[in-house]
């Protein structure tokens, strides 16, 4: 069984945000980029498996769409253990063209199964696992909080409102993860940072894709209002803002 990991590269989740002056893009000035924590969670994960031998997996790589500038945090997934690397040479700019890009890979390179983020902590769309499984015209699975691979076939769990399901499913498919899926993300060694520079890390080239929607230019929120504080003694004026000025009441 072979395992692809689908991995974005965000902004660390403390780095304030800014746009460029244009407002059409970010301004990617000073920021340290790291692997999407729910994917990271999904490669710790399929990196547990691949370790029982009744898992029957070979081999665990990660696919990236992105630009050069990504190479090396992908380097920390191969690092922590992932055998190889793909990455589509271009920039990611939007979720049906992200897909597009992954499937294309994932087609060629003959992989049984796929595993996603629920979601990327930059633009959190939500929407790149099930874009990705209708492309390949796989079955896709997601919120999956656990899962376990046995040869041919993998057992889930996802959890439900009020209950957790349980599921078995045939190869190939697409599996979208929520946290929880494993515990702690891994921690490079010194022995996976020397290996990583000698396991491939492959550049593609993309593939015409064309997605349905365009980025034209960001808006920053409008600014809170200031915090007032109101006398304890003075429940009247708490009244009078909360019926005319916040019209709540």
């Amino acid at each position: 069984m072979k395992i692809i990991v689908c991995m974005s590269v965000v902004p660390d989740t403390t780095t304030q945000i800014r746009f460029r002056a244009d407002m059409e893009g970010l301004d990617t000035t000073g920021i340290q980029w790291i692997i999407n924590p729910w994917d990271e969670l999904a490669l710790t994960r399929a990196l547990e498996i691949r370790e029982q031998p009744e898992s029957g997996v070979t081999q665990v790589s990660v696919v990236h769409v992105g630009l050069k500038e990504a190479d090396p945090v992908i380097q920390k997934a191969l690092a922590v253990g992932a055998d190889s690397a793909w990455r589509v040479n271009v920039a990611a700019e939007g979720t049906f063209d992200v897909a597009c890009q992954l499937a294309e890979v994932i087609k060629k390179e003959k992989f049984d199964l796929v595993i996603t983020g629920h979601d990327s902590a930059d633009y959190n769309g939500s929407a790149v696992g099930e874009m990705l499984a209708e492309l390949l015209g796989w079955t896709s699975f997601s919120s999956i909080s656990a899962f376990a691979a046995a040869r041919d076939s993998i057992t889930i769990e996802r959890e439900m409102d009020s209950r957790t399901e349980t599921l078995a499913a045939h190869l190939p498919c697409v599996l979208t993860i929520q946290k929880g899926i494993a515990k702690d993300p891994r921690i490079p060694s010194l022995r996976g940072i020397m290996g990583a520079r000698t396991k491939p890390l492959i550049a593609l080239e993309p593939m015409p894709c064309t997605g349905p929607v365009a980025f034209v230019k960001f808006e920053n929120p409008a600014p809170r209002m200031k915090c007032r504080m109101i006398d304890p003694a003075n429940p009247e004026e708490l009244v009078e803002l909360l019926r005319n000025e916040a019209n709540v009441l």
